[in-house]
């Protein structure tokens, strides 16, 4: 679906396809609970009457490095809604993301898009908006800001310096063979009649990982005391007084994600674990991660807190299974924000519903690990 540009132009211009804006990866909003999405016609000053007019080989051919291309993402089809476009064998509402950040040869085109939209009265609403969005929308936007985010990282490529050219909908980037423009400068060079031979890359030899968007796996974890009823928690010092979540850290090349858990978790509190159980994941699109959620417990002897092998924790602590359950009633939230109804001050604060974090805590209080484990 990607490489066909005859399906990209037809769900481009489909009555029913869906556009989400983002400036500075900041995501066009209502308000930080509910995205706005517009229509072809409102990005069509921007990206013209038919992005995908010319087909990928020679669009590839006739790569010019002092052009700046709009951004364009091919999200998907939504199936669900069966009044859609209809393709082959395909049927749903199309999707889109597009980055209207002013830049290079198409700053002006975008910065009209963005007074329009704000003179409507929306708003490109900066912060982590994953969580406060319905699990619809939370997951369009962790999709598009991750592609996005990846997009604007590798505008040159990581094997010979080149610049490269976004295809396959905004989810590969290729380094073309060839260039109609000076490389001495990315903006504002002049154009050769003949285009520019370009020096031999391994990336256009075969299927190379660096043509395509990555994901950073990411280990989170709730432990459990060896008895079973406690849980590990910790804090970092940037984060408001009493708010404390579950130990979190990136796997390391050629490390499992049990052999992760148990690095992480020793290094961040100095706690020694045996059973490692992988229990859920959670795309978290800060720039690119996949947050792998485990439940751990303690070996017998190893649950002494030690801070000093890695400074990422200004506290650890245990916390008892019903300080937990009390904490997930009402003392649940984003960053900073307030708690719910019946918090009283100085208790226990976790993070939100929608966060992972959050699930594996509810996990552990609720059973996970007693009398019938499901460990």
């Amino acid at each position: 679906m990607r490489t066909d540009h005859s399906f990209l132009l037809a769900a481009l211009k489909h009555p029913t396809s869906s556009f989400l804006l983002f400036n500075n990866l900041n995501p066009l909003a209502k308000d930080p609970t509910k995205l706005h999405y517009v229509s072809f016609a409102d990005v069509h000053p921007l990206i013209g009457d038919d992005p995908y007019l010319k087909s990928e080989e020679q669009l590839i051919a006739e790569y010019n490095s002092t052009v700046t291309i709009p951004q364009l993402l091919f999200l998907g089809l939504d199936e669900r809604n069966k009044q859609g476009l209809k393709y082959s064998a395909y049927n749903g509402v199309p999707y889109f993301a597009l980055d209207v950040t002013p830049k290079g040869t198409i700053a002006p085109q975008a910065e009209s898009v963005i007074r329009k939209m704000e003179a409507l009265g929306f708003q490109f609403i900066q912060g982590r908006m994953q969580m406060s969005l319905p699990a619809a929308d939370a997951a369009i936007y962790a999709q598009a800001r991750a592609l996005l985010d990846w997009n604007a990282r590798n505008p040159f490529c990581a094997q010979c310096g080149q610049p490269t050219l976004s295809i396959n909908g905004g989810m590969k980037r290729t380094c073309p063979p060839k260039d109609m423009a000076h490389l001495s400068t990315s903006i504002g060079a002049n154009v050769d009649a003949k285009p520019t031979e370009r020096p031999d890359c391994a990336t256009r030899k075969g299927i190379s990982n660096l043509s395509f968007p990555r994901t950073d796996p990411t280990v989170i974890m709730a432990v459990v005391s060896s008895d079973g009823r406690r849980v590990l928690i910790g804090r970092q010092k940037r984060w408001p007084p009493d708010w404390y979540s579950t130990l979190a850290g990136f796997v390391e090349p050629a490390e499992s994600v049990e052999e992760a858990v148990r690095r992480e978790v020793w290094e961040e509190s100095g706690v020694k674990l045996g059973r490692v159980v992988i229990h859920s994941t959670q795309p978290w699109p800060y720039p690119a991660n996949l947050m792998i959620g485990a439940i751990a417990q303690c070996i017998p002897g190893g649950e002494t807190i030690d801070l000093k092998h890695d400074p990422e924790l200004e506290h650890a602590r245990w916390a008892d299974f019903d300080e937990v359950r009390e904490a997930l009633k009402v003392g649940t939230s984003g960053l900073g924000e307030p708690a719910h109804e019946g918090y009283k001050e100085g208790n226990l604060r976790l993070p939100t519903g929608t966060a992972i974090a959050n699930q594996l805590l509810a996990a552990v209080v609720g059973g996970f690990v007693g009398e019938s484990p499901k460990m």
